[in-house]
Protein backbone atom coordinates (compact mmCIF):
# COMPACT_ATOMS: atom_id res chain seq x y z
CA UNK A 1 0.00 0.00 0.00
CA UNK A 2 1.32 3.45 -0.93
CA UNK A 3 1.78 6.24 1.59
CA UNK A 4 -0.29 9.39 1.71
CA UNK A 5 -0.01 11.78 -1.21
CA UNK A 6 -0.42 15.53 -1.06
CA UNK A 7 -3.82 16.73 -2.32
CA UNK A 8 -4.00 20.53 -1.82
CA UNK A 9 -3.58 23.44 0.57
CA UNK A 10 -6.92 24.75 1.84
CA UNK A 11 -7.66 28.33 2.85
CA UNK A 12 -10.91 29.64 4.31
CA UNK A 13 -12.28 32.87 2.81
CA UNK A 14 -15.35 35.07 3.20
CA UNK A 15 -15.60 35.71 -0.58
CA UNK A 16 -14.28 32.77 -2.61
CA UNK A 17 -14.60 34.37 -6.10
CA UNK A 18 -12.74 37.49 -4.88
CA UNK A 19 -9.99 35.32 -3.37
CA UNK A 20 -9.73 33.28 -6.59
CA UNK A 21 -9.35 36.53 -8.58
CA UNK A 22 -6.65 37.66 -6.12
CA UNK A 23 -4.55 34.52 -6.67
CA UNK A 24 -5.20 34.24 -10.41
CA UNK A 25 -4.56 37.88 -11.32
CA UNK A 26 -2.00 38.65 -8.63
CA UNK A 27 0.08 35.45 -8.72
CA UNK A 28 -0.91 33.88 -12.07
CA UNK A 29 -2.67 30.81 -10.65
CA UNK A 30 -4.90 28.90 -13.06
CA UNK A 31 -8.50 28.65 -11.86
CA UNK A 32 -9.73 25.08 -12.41
CA UNK A 33 -13.06 25.48 -10.54
CA UNK A 34 -14.72 28.52 -8.98
CA UNK A 35 -18.15 28.72 -7.36
CA UNK A 36 -19.47 30.98 -4.61
CA UNK A 37 -18.43 28.43 -1.95
CA UNK A 38 -15.44 26.55 -3.44
CA UNK A 39 -12.50 27.12 -5.79
CA UNK A 40 -9.58 25.05 -6.95
CA UNK A 41 -6.53 26.82 -8.35
CA UNK A 42 -3.22 25.55 -9.61
CA UNK A 43 0.35 26.78 -10.05
CA UNK A 44 2.56 24.04 -11.46
CA UNK A 45 2.13 21.01 -9.18
CA UNK A 46 0.74 23.15 -6.31
CA UNK A 47 -3.03 23.02 -5.82
CA UNK A 48 -4.77 25.62 -3.69
CA UNK A 49 -8.36 25.07 -2.54
CA UNK A 50 -10.45 27.99 -1.32
CA UNK A 51 -13.59 27.35 0.73
CA UNK A 52 -16.21 29.79 2.01
CA UNK A 53 -16.38 30.15 5.75
CA UNK A 54 -18.08 32.61 8.09
CA UNK A 55 -15.72 35.35 9.24
CA UNK A 56 -15.61 34.10 12.84
CA UNK A 57 -13.85 30.90 11.67
CA UNK A 58 -11.20 32.53 9.49
CA UNK A 59 -8.45 33.28 11.97
CA UNK A 60 -9.30 31.81 15.35
CA UNK A 61 -6.74 32.71 18.02
CA UNK A 62 -4.98 34.99 15.52
CA UNK A 63 -3.62 32.06 13.48
CA UNK A 64 -3.70 31.99 9.69
CA UNK A 65 -2.15 29.92 6.95
CA UNK A 66 1.06 31.18 5.41
CA UNK A 67 1.75 30.70 1.73
CA UNK A 68 5.17 31.58 0.34
CA UNK A 69 5.93 32.19 -3.33
CA UNK A 70 9.08 32.78 -5.37
CA UNK A 71 8.48 35.60 -7.84
CA UNK A 72 10.57 37.15 -10.63
CA UNK A 73 9.77 40.79 -9.77
CA UNK A 74 8.74 41.45 -6.19
CA UNK A 75 7.94 45.14 -6.75
CA UNK A 76 5.46 44.54 -9.57
CA UNK A 77 3.94 41.57 -7.73
CA UNK A 78 3.39 43.65 -4.58
CA UNK A 79 1.86 46.44 -6.69
CA UNK A 80 -0.53 43.98 -8.41
CA UNK A 81 -1.55 42.36 -5.12
CA UNK A 82 -2.14 45.71 -3.42
CA UNK A 83 -4.35 46.80 -6.34
CA UNK A 84 -6.37 43.63 -5.65
CA UNK A 85 -6.82 44.50 -1.97
CA UNK A 86 -3.67 43.18 -0.24
CA UNK A 87 -1.84 45.12 2.47
CA UNK A 88 1.93 45.17 2.72
CA UNK A 89 2.96 43.87 6.16
CA UNK A 90 6.15 45.87 6.76
CA UNK A 91 8.65 47.06 4.17
CA UNK A 92 10.20 45.01 1.38
CA UNK A 93 13.48 43.67 2.79
CA UNK A 94 16.64 43.59 0.72
CA UNK A 95 18.74 40.65 1.93
CA UNK A 96 22.02 39.37 0.50
CA UNK A 97 20.23 36.35 -1.07
CA UNK A 98 17.27 38.32 -2.45
CA UNK A 99 14.23 40.47 -1.69
CA UNK A 100 11.52 39.48 0.80
CA UNK A 101 8.04 40.86 1.35
CA UNK A 102 5.01 39.88 3.37
CA UNK A 103 1.48 40.85 2.38
CA UNK A 104 -1.94 40.07 3.81
CA UNK A 105 -4.56 39.06 1.28
CA UNK A 106 -8.15 40.30 1.33
CA UNK A 107 -9.14 37.93 4.16
CA UNK A 108 -6.00 38.52 6.22
CA UNK A 109 -3.98 35.44 5.23
CA UNK A 110 -0.24 36.08 5.22
CA UNK A 111 1.58 35.63 1.91
CA UNK A 112 5.36 35.60 1.74
CA UNK A 113 7.12 36.70 -1.45
CA UNK A 114 10.74 36.00 -2.34
CA UNK A 115 12.73 37.29 -5.30
CA UNK A 116 16.11 35.55 -5.48
CA UNK A 117 19.22 37.48 -6.56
Amino acid sequence: MAGASFRWILQLHRDVPKAAKFYSQGLDFTVNVCTLRWAELQSGPLKLALMQSPSEHLMENGHSSLLSFTVTDINSTVTKLMALGAELDGPIKYEIHGKLAAVRCVDGHMIGLYEPV
